[in-house]
């Protein structure tokens, strides 16, 4: 069951269809007349899939995956992101689908003419199928719910890497731990760059082995030994003299990838931050760090989206003790007022009753996040007082759905949409404001010393 959409094409000023680069694929004859695989076979019809409209889309799959429930052996999306949209959505609608399943008829909101059509021939009358899934979906607690819906599925397929791994700990929450996290692959819509040899690993382990023949790879050097630099705007043209070739580059180094494709692209910078850190044969291999744009700064701080996922993973940790879990998270810097502060937006799931937030427990994760943020960052907050204390704004359930509703009411597509982890946007900037409940700040500076005195 791997849930994929498309999103409408747009239009090119002079006329040219404009698309995703997985929209074009799913439309494309290669995907629509592919020969049937047995081994790679989807409980997803293509109609479902080709629907412009992601909630019958997403209903309609997700339908059709309950129908073939005790034939699923795999799980999956694109992006660990839409997986757990889809887990929420059968929060929302299972009972709805469950009515559908025992009546065989397909639910009257769905009106879209390639489901209903493919729909209508899947679905036929099964109480006892209905009864199944409306048991366990009537659970008040769902941990584990993908391995009761599905029994037989062996491991959920998804990028859980970069900022997808944030995604990891509800996974496996609603995995039970069961079912192995497998990122194959890495790609953009530029070019396809290589693959997970060792699939079966653990997230945090994931490298990519590189494939030479998908294009011309050059590096950009931005540091070594662990220390991360950015050394280059993304706008100023890199010097020829500063590039790496794939067989020059060096154990624990970090780069940008900058590709030149088959389909013309030159010297294109992805925007992507890779660590070497081993080699398959004479392949050299990478871990993905972080997009290179993704930065919180107030004064001469420079905070990556690396380091903020660091800081975040540590702080969360704070939470379990208290039957909570982070769901989500994004930032902000904000400079409305003087000194400037750093705003951490989360979603938390509360596993046991009350829906108060301690302020004691709120207040120390907010000293955990600074504490692991950088040098520069912990001596602007404690020597120069340029930075203000740390705030996290603990938001409503759902919001993040609603800021996914929005990114793709703008544009963006559901099968490529990652959850920014800096928001610039001034709608979702007033969404994000307008479902807080609760807000927290740092009640001290983080620990601080200069360098020469530090051990």
């Amino acid at each position: 069951m791997f849930l994929y959409f498309v999103k409408a094409e747009m239009s090119t000023p002079c006329g040219l269809p404009a698309r995703t680069v997985l929209t074009s694929y799913y439309k494309s004859k290669h995907f629509k007349g592919r020969t049937r695989d047995p081994w790679n076979d989807f409980t997803s019809p293509d109609q479902t899939i080709l629907c412009n409209d992601s909630n019958q889309s997403m209903y309609c799959q997700l339908l059709a995956g309950l129908v073939h429930r005790h034939q699923v052996l795999r799980l999956g999306a694109v992006f660990a992101s839409a997986l757990l949209r889809a887990i929420s959505f059968l929060e929302r609608n299972w009972k709805h689908l469950c009515e559908d399943i025992r009546t065989g008829k397909l639910n009257s909101s769905m009106t879209d003419p390639g489901c209903c059509s493919c729909m209508s021939m899947m679905l036929s009358p099964d109480p006892n199928l209905a009864d199944e899934v409306s048991e366990i979906c009537s659970r008040t607690c769902w941990k584990g719910i993908l391995c009761e819906l599905w029994p037989r599925a062996k491991y959920i397929d998804a990028v859980v890497t970069g900022s997808m791994a944030q995604y990891v700990p509800a996974l496996k929450y609603y995995s039970d731990g069961k079912l192995p996290l497998v990122c194959t692959m890495y790609a953009s819509s530029e070019c396809y760059f290589g693959v997970n040899l060792k699939p079966l690993c653990n997230p945090a382990d994931v490298a990519f082995t590189l494939l030479p023949n998908m294009g011309y790879y050059e590096f950009l050097p931005l540091g070594h030994n662990g220390t991360l630099l950015m050394a280059f705007d993304d706008e100023e043209e890199v010097p020829n003299d500063k590039l790496v070739d794939l067989v020059h580059v060096k154990l624990g180094c970090f780069y940008e990838l900058v590709i030149t494709t088959f389909a013309g692209l030159y010297r294109y910078r992805i925007g992507d931050v890779l660590q070497m850190v081993g080699f398959h044969n004479k392949a050299p291999q990478f871990r993905f760090i972080c997009r290179k744009n993704v930065v919180l700064s107030i004064d001469s701080d420079k905070t990556n989206e690396d380091d903020l996922h660091k800081s975040v993973t540590m702080a969360k940790k704070l939470l379990e003790p208290h039957d909570a879990m982070l769901l989500e998270y994004t930032s902000y810097p904000d400079t409305s007022s003087t000194p400037g502060h750093y705003v951490l937006y989360w979603e938390i799931l509360r596993h046991g009753s009350g829906n108060q937030f301690d302020q004691h427990v709120m207040e120390e994760c907010c000293i955990a996040v600074e504490e692991q943020l950088d040098y520069v960052y912990r001596r602007c907050r404690s020597n120069d007082g340029s930075i203000g204390p740390l705030e996290i704004r603990v938001v409503e359930a759902g919001t993040f759905e609603a800021l996914m509703d929005l990114f793709i009411s703008q544009g963006a597509s559901i099968n490529q949409y990652k959850t920014p982890r800096c928001i610039k946007s001034k709608k979702a900037l007033k969404l994000l404001n307008s479902k807080v409940k609760a807000s927290f700040f740092s009640p001290r500076d983080p620990k601080w010393a200069p360098i020469n005195k530090m051990a």
